[in-house]
């Protein structure tokens, strides 16, 4: 399968992009077509295990990549006891007509693991083939860089520098990050928010000289390996919703999937899950108050905040006013032109914003997105509700994807709530919903009392770019 630039022109295959982050005109990587999944397909893959699904899925977008190999791949990225649930990816009934997609089962207890272990295993496989080393610049508003770090550490051919914005996370993010000492792993706090720390990876992965120099690439979900991941946890739960059925009724049956969203990496591999053959009602993006995307899906109108007007909020993985991947959905709202979507983009440069509201009354018949916003009242009550009625503790960010699913609840249409992560990760945010301090076990309490290494750094470029370039690897000559 050939991959080609939101901007134009070709990129080449899914090994060569799975190296890069943004292409060289600036845009992202797209497959040129979308691989479809026929009713024949699904059922063929219905009785497959996690990693011999994802070695389906997966293998319709990595077709330079032997079968054989990239099941090895899936195998180390979900086996080996890597993750608690038997199943990888358990559903459970949490009431309201709501099914949670167990997505944080993983080493970080994120549901970022369920892609990052497989890119993790993935990056190691292409750079020993060829012979190089990557130097990942990533930015992180609290689970991806963990996860990343946990799923790159160690390895030989990767070093990993992670930018997080101070004070903004929690402290058991913080601590799975800055306790990790590998001398592979460079975290960095930056002082502002995620979005400065973006920022600083696009303007650096945008200079082609320094990335070349460097060989700079990305984890973030600007890395078309992790969307293609993350399609598989689409199609596994909706396997697994349809299990109970007669086969008579599987065919077409749909299904609504709520996501918590804040860089729109999640929600668009539901998008690509969607547009390949799943039988998609809706998917539901839920925002938190930094609720640009919901703004954007209301109105058409896409405009990001800057880091001023971003709040810090009690679901903190979401506090991102620009959502990378949003570009990808345009481009295919635009009819995949190159050229009206570099104009779009061209657009938020000169006026920071992006006016589609042309495109506006297409959104849900066509692509069957809807949205809505989570407060902190909301989130809190929503953790209340879920925990009285089902027993079932909600992370934050997680609330948010319930709280906005509840207005799309429809009868006869599940709906799946992907969890985001598991409440421990925030206690204190989890305390003050149900009143009663979560004590943390003797592991959690190890991770927060263990040394932390981590730079401290303005938001300034060139500091960024001396630090990247005394401590980045180099193949040997």
């Amino acid at each position: 399968m050939q991959y080609i630039s939101t901007r134009g022109g070709t990129l080449g295959q899914y090994c060569d992009v799975l190296l890069e982050g943004l292409a060289p005109n600036g845009g992202l990587a797209v497959p040129a077509s979308l691989p479809q999944l026929s009713n024949e397909d699904l059922e063929r893959l219905r009785s497959l295990s996690y990693a011999e699904l994802a070695t389906e899925v997966i293998g319709l977008f990595a077709t330079d990549i032997p079968r054989d190999d990239l099941a090895r791949l899936t195998e180390a990225a979900y086996g080996g006891g890597k993750f608690a649930a038997d199943e990888i990816v358990p559903l459970n009934d949490i009431g309201e007509e709501m099914t949670l997609v167990g997505l944080s089962e993983g080493p970080t207890l994120a549901f970022k693991d369920m892609a990052m272990q497989f890119l993790g295993e993935a990056l190691e496989y292409v750079l020993e083939k060829s012979d190089r080393v990557l130097n990942v610049l990533g930015a992180t508003s609290g689970d991806t860089g963990s996860a990343a770090e946990h799923a790159l550490r160690g390895r030989d051919r990767v070093s990993v520098f992670m930018l997080s914005p101070q004070g903004r996370m929690s402290a058991f993010q913080r601590a799975q990050m800055y306790s990790l000492q590998d001398e592979n792993v460079h975290n960095i706090a930056v002082e502002g928010n995620f979005d400065d720390c973006q920022n600083l990876v696009k303007r650096l992965s945008s200079d082609l000289e320094f990335k070349r120099a460097h060989s700079l690439g990305a984890v973030n979900s600007i890395n078309f390996g992790r969307i293609s991941a993350q399609i598989a946890y689409y199609v596994w739960a909706w396997l697994r919703v349809t299990d109970a059925l007669p086969a008579s009724e599987r065919a077409g049956f749909e299904v609504s999937f709520a996501v918590p969203s804040g860089n729109f990496g999640n929600i668009l591999s539901g998008h690509y899950a969607r547009s390949m053959g799943i039988p998609i009602r809706k998917l539901v993006l839920a925002s938190n108050e930094n609720n640009v995307l919901d703004e954007f899906f209301r109105t058409g109108h896409y405009r990001p905040r800057n880091a001023e007007n971003t709040l810090a909020t009690s679901s903190p993985s979401m506090d991102v006013s620009r959502a990378s991947n949003l570009e990808r959905f345009v481009f295919d709202l635009l009819g995949r032109d190159p050229k009206r979507t570099a104009a779009s983009w061209h657009e938020l440069e000169e006026r920071d914003e992006i006016n589609l509201s042309a495109e506006l009354e297409r959104f849900l018949p066509e692509f069957g997105l809807v949205s809505g916003t989570s407060t902190h009242d909301d989130r809190l009550a929503t953790i209340r509700d879920f925990s009285a009625k089902s027993g079932v503790t909600l992370d934050p960010h997680t609330a948010d994807g319930a709280k906005v699913a509840r207005d799309h609840v429809e009868p006869g249409v599940p709906m799946l709530v992907l969890e985001t992560a598991k409440p421990a990760k925030f206690a204190d945010l989890i305390t003050e919903a149900l009143g009663v301090a979560i004590e943390p076990d003797a592991d959690t309490q190890a991770l927060l009392d263990a040394p932390q290494r981590v730079t401290k750094m303005p938001a300034d470029e060139q500091q960024l770019r001396d630090y990247i370039s005394e401590r980045a690897l180099h193949t040997s000559a």
